[in-house]
């Protein structure tokens, strides 16, 4: 197999076997290292720890502490919480979209039947912290428009089925922790277990696809951070 020389930020060089991972490379260096990587940058471009290296370049360990591991654990929370609302209320709900924001993230559900309350945030943080402590694996996989829609619609999430046939790649990134798979670009963290601290904030309304024609949804806003201080 392949060699490849992989340049660290201090300036030493790793050589390692075509397809090892980020996380590989931590582990190489030390157990509290890997532990701590929620993602990395190759080439100046963020990825996951799980990602094989193809081709020689830089790489830097995005750990835990890292300034930009916030907004990473921030958008991985948002799946998180995607995931708690669709354990506890199943089909009621479809999922859309759940970016990381300025101060935390949002995520936009869509139902005919089930209206939020400030008073469901409690329950909701629950099911988090739950799903969290089990420390579920998160695992990104590749797969193509078609079977993309097709499970989607399956899913009966009709929501996503629209955004990937929107896209113009053949190829889409999917995400699965335990029971729920949401489509995703990425990065994220690779286990819900890093996720220590967050808080649900606030309700809003916002039109799918910002358009008032569009069906509106309801935003839960909530925000997160690497530790409690």
């Amino acid at each position: 197999m392949a060699m490849l020389q992989i340049e660290l930020p201090d300036g030493s060089v790793k050589e390692v076997e075509s397809g090892a991972t980020p996380y590989d490379i931590a582990s190489g260096i030390g157990e509290n290292l890997a532990r701590q990587a929620v993602a990395a940058q190759f080439n100046g471009q963020l990825i996951d720890v799980s990602q094989p290296l193809e081709s020689a370049g830089k790489l830097k360990l995005i750990t835990q502490n890292s300034p930009e591991a916030l907004e990473i654990i921030r958008h991985s929370s948002a799946h998180l919480m995607a995931q708690a609302v669709k354990d506890l209320y199943g089909d009621e709900i479809q999922v859309t979209i759940g970016p990381a924001i300025k101060d935390g993230f949002y995520y936009d559900f869509y139902s005919a039947t089930k209206k939020f309350v400030p008073e469901d945030f409690a329950v909701i943080e629950k099911k988090m912290a739950e799903l969290a402590k089990e420390d579920l694996r998160i695992v990104r996989e590749e797969i193509s428009r078609t079977d993309a829609i097709k499970m989607f619609r399956e899913m009966g999430e009709e929501y996503k089925v629209e955004l990937i046939e929107d896209l113009d790649e053949e190829r889409v990134s999917i995400y699965r922790q335990g029971n729920f798979v949401d489509l995703c670009r990425g990065p994220h963290i690779p286990r819900t277990g890093m996720i220590k601290v967050f808080k649900l904030t606030s309700l809003a309304g916002a039109y799918w696809r910002g358009d008032e024609k569009n069906a509106m949804l309801q935003r839960i806003y909530a925000t997160a951070f690497q530790n409690k201080k």
